[in-house]
């Protein structure tokens, strides 16, 4: 017996479609490098994608070439994203924060024909123009200032193109559509590349309502940058629901994103832990009677707001809760599309605590459907989902890389079964929440024992006095390795080490954990995505 059902490839083109015909008045709104707002409808936004597609055609873009972006967070940035592989062709966007060396190595390495670039990071690509040869440039001029007579103007292209006639590219669905590379902190970075198959699927999981909650009559405030795993997949969403999306252009200070919020209040947000720290750091001094900034901003309340790429202290939840925002972690990586766990509230804790609330929001969160998740000990044994048992994760399902780009098989990326291994380290609970303990390579071995950096950093970062920590590995002649804090203080506050162990000790932690030692710095390096940056600070500290 055989199905009866169609076999119709599943497609970006269709959401683009939708969003044309179903979104046509919704609106897209973008912060220009001046800080006004520039507003196109959906209607607009349909016809101008289809525009980039037959502009691309005519340039000679080929099925399969791969086009990059070097751009911040805009309406031409999604043009791009559908624009791209509705002519054929495999968006690939890089990430403006690397290094320009970096930069250009990547582009050589994804063999990237054509770039699309805002204006304002031509001095970025002057850097590293001399490592890869575009075909074409193709500068969006996002200040509005002339395009040099030396690139394509992209408004000038789109102009002259004629969305009307444009055909799109036939394709199947396992054709790529996108690709973006590892962060390299490890080594040089990796290429992942999705399909039109992994990115629907990808989307309609991560829009079910216990995760994103995608609706139509959301307003959505992407701060996580288009460059950084697709945004997490969320323009894709955001187009196949017609939602409203306020982009933040390149101003991502918390005052900025603070007076943004007043413009345009959103009622969905995603960011990065240490952008909503030092968001909510900036509204809560502004509470002060002497504040400059005194009664300049207002939270809207009941906005969800999603932050992955890092943990989230249970600290930074409750302050959010404080002003009715609610904080729903997720986790996965560029690997995984990204969206492999979120923690939302099971209906099984609908009678739970508010301690217990917290320290649930504050773990990883719930496999989504589509996604197998096992946590593997030492040998071929899986761990048992007790709460306690602890392995490294590995992934696996539709929306999950088998491989990356020009590279064969790694032993130490993927099991002989076929599970993506991730390099972090969980436990997970009889419910099928996953707590992370850490990175397998920043595991603190002290004595035999383990102890877990991300569980100190948490707690020392819910000191009142602390605005950021971070925990690491040092030497150590009896114990092999003791951990390290690496602390940065809020302005004008103070505190000493004992305070610390004291306020750990509170918290549960048992002395032998507590860290060696206290180092107070300016501010905690990041990685080009945000993350905490420990290969530096183990620079900084050997010892």
């Amino acid at each position: 017996m055989q199905s009866t059902m169609m076999k119709d490839p599943l497609s970006l083109n269709h959401l683009l479609e939708r969003a044309g015909k179903l979104f046509g008045g919704n609106e897209i709104v973008s912060r220009l490098p001046d800080k006004t707002l520039r507003r196109h409808s959906y209607g607009e936004y349909y016809r101008r994608t289809r525009a980039l597609a037959s502009a691309l055609q005519a340039l000679g873009l080929k099925k399969g070439d791969r086009v990059a972006t070097l751009c911040w967070n805009h309406h031409a940035h999604l043009e791009c994203y559908f624009g791209i592989p509705a002519a054929g062709g495999v968006m690939h966007t890089l990430n403006l924060r690397l290094a320009p060396r970096e930069i250009g190595w990547i582009a050589g390495d994804a063999q990237d024909r054509f770039l699309v670039i805002d204006d304002v990071l031509l001095p970025l690509y002057r850097q590293f123009a001399d490592l890869h040869r575009f075909e074409k440039v193709i500068v969006f001029p996002f200040s509005g200032a002339p395009v040099p007579a030396e690139f394509a103007n992209y408004e000038a292209l789109l102009e002259a193109a004629d969305p009307e006639a444009f055909q799109y590219a036939p394709h199947d669905e396992d054709d790529p559509v996108a690709m973006c590379y590892t962060s390299g902190t490890t080594g040089r970075p990796k290429g992942v590349v999705y399909s039109h198959r992994s990115t629907v699927l990808h989307t309609l999981v991560a829009s079910l309502a216990d995760f994103w909650g995608l609706r139509g009559t959301d307003v959505v405030l992407p701060v996580t940058p288009m460059f950084h795993a697709n945004s997490w997949g969320m323009p894709y969403g955001a187009v196949m629901m017609g939602v409203k999306l306020v982009f933040p252009g390149p101003h991502l200070h918390p005052d900025d994103l603070l007076d943004l919020i007043q413009q345009e209040p959103p009622t969905l947000s995603l960011g990065v832990p240490t952008i909503w720290m030092s968001l909510i750091q900036a509204f809560d001094a502004a509470q002060a009677a002497d504040s400059p900034n005194h009664g300049r901003w207002k939270l809207p309340r009941g906005m969800r707001s999603l932050v992955g790429g890092a943990a989230v202290p249970e600290a930074l939840i409750r302050a959010f809760d404080r002003h009715g925002i609610w904080i729903l972690q997720g986790w996965g990586m560029t690997e995984t599309s990204p969206v492999c766990t979120i923690s939302y509230p099971r209906a099984e804790l609908r009678g739970a605590t508010a301690d217990e609330r917290y320290r649930r929001a504050a773990t990883a969160g719930v496999p989504v459907p589509l996604v197998d998740l096992r946590v593997r000990g030492d040998g071929a044994s899986d761990q048992p989902w007790d709460g306690k048992s602890v392995g490294e994760i590995q992934v696996r399902g539709p929306f999950i890389t088998g491989s990356y780009y020009g590279i064969a098989a790694e032993a130490e990326k993927f099991t002989p079964d076929g599970w993506l291994r991730t390099g972090d380290v969980a436990s997970v609970d009889p419910l099928g929440f996953v707590k992370i303990s850490d990175r397998t390579k920043d595991l603190i071995k002290s004595g035999g024992e383990w102890i877990s950096s991300v569980d100190l950093e948490n707690a020392i970062m819910g000191h009142a006095a602390v605005a950021e920590a971070a925990v690491i590995a040092i030497p150590d002649e009896k114990w092999s390795e003791r951990p390290l804090a690496c602390v940065v203080l809020k302005p004008g506050r103070s505190a000493a080490a004992g305070e610390f162990d004291a306020h750990l000790l509170q918290h549960g932690f048992a002395k032998w954990q507590l860290p060696e030692r206290y180092e107070f710095i300016d501010a905690v390096p990041r990685t080009s995505t945000g993350k905490f940056w420990k290969l530096k600070l183990r620079e900084r500290f050997p010892k």
